[in-house]
Formats: structure tokens, C-alpha cells, sequence
């Protein structure tokens, strides 16, 4: 039966006569390159919508995040009194300036550029920045360092491996720079052991092998839809 003309086209099976059954159940194992043509055009239309979401998503953790560094900066380090002189504390002004600088640059290129790779990492680079940002704000609180490992989560949905490898990269260089330079912005301790960045890059490290399994996994699978997607519609072209 035809569609009528401007009405949706469904998808369907056909139905198959018996004695065609096997014949044609083996043909939609085979994979023309029409149709291999059009998995790969299916599949990059899938991860184009996932990337452009995830953007969408960071831009509003941008903004949480922001506020959240300016309560934690706030109220884990107070005002300073110097007899009746009420001074903000620099944590406060910290906050303010590095979560603009986090927060903006990402989101105009979330805004004028979605789903583009250059965006991915550049989001990648700000959401590791403030996993850094929250470590210092709280004096190297060994509980802050979790925020690490959200972030790397976080990052996981977008779908791309290769944005893991970058913000593992920021976390690395940042404990690295910051142990040898303000340990106790990082650490809590004025005094680390050198090796001290390599323990938390090693736990960083066991994280991202597990994310990049799943990141793999569901690559293949979403590649299995689109593959049976195009079957489909060149199934039903036919009809």
C-alpha cells in the first residue's frame, strides 16, 4: 500500500513470502555500498546530535559551576576584618575572574560553533581547568580531587575518546606544574613527595581505560543501528 503524497514514510519490514523468506533475510546481511554509504552518513548524523547536546549540557554546568565557586569562595573563606576596614578574601575575586574565563570562552563556541571537535576540547580544557579551580578553592581538600573523576564522566558522554585523552593531559600537567610550584593549592601539604602527581595520575589513568571501553562499545553499537537503518530504508525503497 503507498503512502500518500506528503505523509510520512514509516519504516517497516515487508512482508516476505515464505518461499522469498531466506532469500531475502540473507540479502539484508549484505551490505552494498549504497548502503554502506549511507550507515556512515547515519552515523555521523547520530554523533553530530550527540556532540551538539553534550555542548549543551557543559554550558550549563559552566554556569552551575561558576556560581558554586563563588558560594565555596564565599563561605570557606570568609570575609577579612582589619579594624573597620571589611576586605573581600582574593579567593573570592579568584572565582569571579578564572570562572569568566572558564565560562565564557567555552560557551561562545558552544554557542557559534556546536559539535565542532575544536569545541569538544576546548570544553574538555575548561571543565579539567575547573576541576583545578574547585582543588584550589577548597586548600587541596583531598575530597575536592573527586570532582576530577565526575569531570572525566562528564566528558564521557560525549562520545570521543580522543576528549578524554586531552582533559587527562590538563589534569596532568596542572598537578605536576602545581606540585612543584604551590603544593598546597593542590595537595593541602606545603611539602609532597615529588611522585605525588604520578599516584593521581595513575588512578586518572585506571578511570580513563574503563571510559574508553565503554566510549568504544557504544561507537560500535551506534554504528549496528545505522547499518540496520540503512537496510531499512533500502528494504523499503524497494517496495
Amino acid at each position: 500500500m503507498h503512502a500518500r503524497e506528503g505523509s510520512p514514510r514509516l519504516l517497516v519490514w515487508p512482508r516476505v513470502h515464505p518461499a522469498q523468506g531466506t532469500r531475502r533475510l540473507a540479502d539484508c546481511h549484505n551490505v552494498t555500498p549504497v548502503v554502506a554509504n549511507r550507515a556512515r552518513a547515519l552515523y555521523a548524523e547520530q554523533l553530530s546530535s550527540i556532540f551538539r547536546r553534550r555542548d549543551r549540557v557543559f554550558a550549563w554546568l559552566f554556569a552551575a559551576q561558576w556560581l558554586f565557586a563563588i558560594a565555596l569562595a564565599l563561605l570557606y573563606s570568609p570575609h577579612a576584618w582589619e579594624g573597620r576596614v571589611r576586605s573581600t578574601h582574593v579567593h573570592v575575586y579568584y572565582a569571579l575572574m578564572f570562572g569568566a574565563l572558564l565560562t565564557v570562552p567555552p560557551g561562545l563556541l558552544i554557542r557559534f560553533r556546536p559539535g565542532a571537535a575544536l569545541t569538544r576540547h576546548v570544553v574538555a580544557v575548561a571543565q579539567m581547568s575547573w576541576s583545578a579551580l574547585i582543588i584550589h578553592l577548597s586548600g587541596g581538600r583531598i575530597e575536592a580531587h573527586f570532582h576530577v573523576f565526575g569531570s572525566l564522566a562528564f566528558l564521557a558522554f560525549y562520545l570521543d575518546w580522543r576528549v578524554i585523552g586531552t582533559a587527562t593531559l590538563v589534569v596532568a600537567f596542572d598537578h605536576l606544574l602545581r606540585g612543584l610550584l604551590w603544593s598546597v593549592s593542590v595537595y593541602g601539604v606545603a611539602n609532597p613527595e615529588w611522585w605525588r602527581f604520578l599516584e593521581h595520575a595513575f588512578w586518572v589513568a585506571f578511570e580513563d581505560i574503563v571510559l574508553v571501553m565503554g566510549i568504544l562499545e557504544r561507537g560500535r553499537e551506534l554504528r549496528v543501528l545505522a547499518q540496520r537503518q540503512a537496510q531499512l530504508e533500502g528494504i523499503n525503497a524497494e517496495i
